[in-house]
């Protein structure tokens, strides 16, 4: 797929998706959401990606969904003939982040409202520049959040704080978004890409994409999880299953011998054979 919403880069094993209409503060349409979700389809298959930066292009990280059929911009009873009229478009793509093999980090280099901080909750690291900007805005346009927040901002920052962000639907600072749990960091907006890719560089160099993989959809699956003992079976599962794999072998080996491992496992044929345990939901 060409790709006009979005820049797709992959240089040392690490994948930067820039979203890319500066000129509309790289606000969401549907275009977007298409090239976005085939951009981690893409990554999943690829081997050779072992981390995704999402960041935006200009000034701004995704000022929210493009309001350009003005009051009719949430009003989907014109889309019916549409193949996903009844779908929310923000919930088709943070389904897919949800469902993909590499790890995410977002570097948020402005402002983010509405869909641009939704699509970010089932990212796995968040990081800010001093001059983002966040906003759960969606009481304050008469809607409700979409995206699938109402799942992932609780478990993100917890009840409490997600319910004042989006009943208020003010716009806050980053350092509000720090001191609440929304982003890890905030760095100077020099500093924001490079700290990105430092992070992600450690995870492509260091590990086996095999385990990142399988403790990436550990740790998201498990939160609906109603007992520690359903970790315990997953845990049991994986420390069996890779346990007698060349990775496994590998990183010992590299540990006893003080040298860099050189893991050989791919995503794409070496995950375990009970890989994916879970049961995919359909929409009804």
């Amino acid at each position: 797929m060409a790709y006009e919403t979005i820049l797709y880069d992959v240089s040392d094993r690490v994948l930067t998706i820039t979203l890319n209409r500066p000129d509309r503060l790289n606000a969401f349409n549907e275009q977007m959401r298409v090239e976005l979700t085939d951009a981690f389809d893409r990554a999943d298959a690829d081997d050779d990606v072992r981390a995704i930066i999402i960041t935006g292009a200009g000034r701004g990280f995704c000022a929210g969904a493009d309001l350009g059929k003005g009051k009719d911009t949430f009003n989907y009873d014109d889309r019916a003939r549409e193949q996903v009229w009844n779908r929310d478009g923000g919930g088709l793509l943070t389904l897919r982040i949800f469902e993909v093999n590499k790890p995410v980090i977002a570097a948020v280099n402005g402002p983010a409202v509405g869909i641009g901080v939704t699509m970010q909750l089932p990212m796995d690291i968040r990081i800010a520049s001093e001059s983002a900007r966040f906003g759960f805005v969606f009481a304050r346009r008469g809607i409700v959040p979409e995206a699938c927040s109402s799942w992932f901002l609780p478990r993100v920052v917890g009840i409490s704080k997600a319910l004042e962000w989006t009943y208020s639907g003010r716009v806050f600072s980053a350092q509000e978004a720090l001191e609440g749990g929304l982003v890890s960091k905030v760095v100077s907006d020099e500093e924001l890409l490079p700290t990105a890719r430092a992070m992600a560089l450690e995870i492509a160099e260091n590990t086996s994409a095999l385990s990142v993989t399988l403790i990436r959809h550990m740790m998201w699956k498990l939160l609906g999880a109603d007992h520690p003992m359903e970790a315990h079976k997953l845990d049991s599962r994986g420390v069996q299953s890779l346990g007698r794999g060349p990775d496994a072998a590998e990183g010992v080996s590299s540990f006893l011998e003080k040298r860099p491992a050189r893991f050989a496992g791919k995503p794409s044929s070496d995950l375990p054979e009970y890989f994916p345990w879970w049961t995919p939901r359909e929409f009804s």
